[in-house]
């Protein structure tokens, strides 16, 4: 069993040019990218998709994965049928975007419920469970080998708590083992900085135990870097560290303690940052520096 690691490409959007990205990925020695989404990504021509998996390959350098980026395709959760559609036909253009790129898989967050319609929760799960089982379908179509999911951080955005991971995998999980030949599997994407406080603050599931939990059903993972409610995200330069709570060392005994429970022979963690402040010519200069940082800072403790 190995472990990868990556980066996710949001923190160039608007800032630098993905030649910028694989090019320092390049000098880094990473092999994997995960391609966030952007509004363009979603229209751009199929000839600029595979002029970029081009791009990518000419540094070494190989699109593995695609995966949400700003929680665009939560309409299943909506509750309203026209944002469903909308959801629905962006899912698919998305998982054509990634069969386009080459990547393994494509995903992103199962939706957000609105706070003032809390009660609508179990239908916009059912709606999403429904809509993923076509989905899986068209996945394996395409060529892809699985579509992801990620936990997230709060009641609203679902799965947040252990039991909600269990049935929403659970059931995606036998409907797959009753269609191999039809379907790809749904696998969780992680997130080492995601845990659950509830409205007063309290934390009812660490990020620690939460990632241990998901690991049978994980297909790949975020790391980044979080303090002790799960509010702010950072990296892993030497100052973020000392207000953070992922330590690394820890992280890395974490993996290797559950290396037989991973679902698949090959995991990749890519780090997540959304970098300095966006759009300042004080800040944006300082990208490559802080992901180089933080890079040197997981490889320093990354499973062997």
């Amino acid at each position: 069993m190995t472990f990868h690691l990556g980066i996710k490409s949001d923190p160039i959007e608007y800032r630098y040019s993905y030649e910028w990205l694989f090019e320092l990925m390049q000098e880094l020695g990473l092999r994997y990218v995960q391609i966030g989404s952007t509004f363009e990504l979603y229209w751009v021509e199929d000839a600029w998709l595979a002029d970029l998996r081009e791009r990518a390959a000419r540094r070494g350098v190989t699109i593995r994965s695609c995966f949400t980026s700003h929680r665009e395709l939560g309409g299943f959760l909506s509750g309203e049928p026209a944002l469903e559609r909308a959801a629905r036909r962006a899912y698919e253009r998305y998982i054509h975007v990634a069969s386009v790129l080459g990547a393994d898989c494509v995903g992103g967050n199962l939706g957000s419920v609105l706070r003032d319609r809390m009660e609508t929760k179990p239908a916009g799960i059912a709606v999403y469970l429904r809509h993923m089982k076509e989905l899986m379908v068209l996945a394996r179509d395409r060529g892809l080998k699985a579509l992801h999911l990620e936990s997230m951080s709060c009641l609203a955005e679902p799965p947040s708590l252990p039991e909600e991971t269990q049935s929403i995998l659970g059931e995606l999980a036998a409907y797959h083992a009753a269609h191999q030949d039809a379907t790809v599997p749904l696998r969780l994407c992680s997130d080492i900085s995601h845990g659950y406080a509830d409205a007063e603050g309290r934390v009812v599931h660490d990020n620690w135990s939460r990632f241990e939990h998901e690991v049978p059903w994980m297909g790949e993972f975020h790391i980044k870097n979080t303090d002790a409610l799960f509010d702010a995200t950072f990296g892993f330069s030497k100052g973020e560290q000392s207000r953070g709570i992922v330590d690394l060392a820890r992280f890395r005994d974490l993996l290797e303690a559950n290396r037989d429970r991973f679902p698949v022979e090959e995991v990749v963690g890519y780090l997540e940052t959304g970098g300095p402040k966006l759009g300042r010519d004080y800040s944006d200069h300082r990208l490559a520096d802080m992901l180089r940082e933080s890079i040197r800072s997981i490889r320093a403790h990354w499973p062997r």
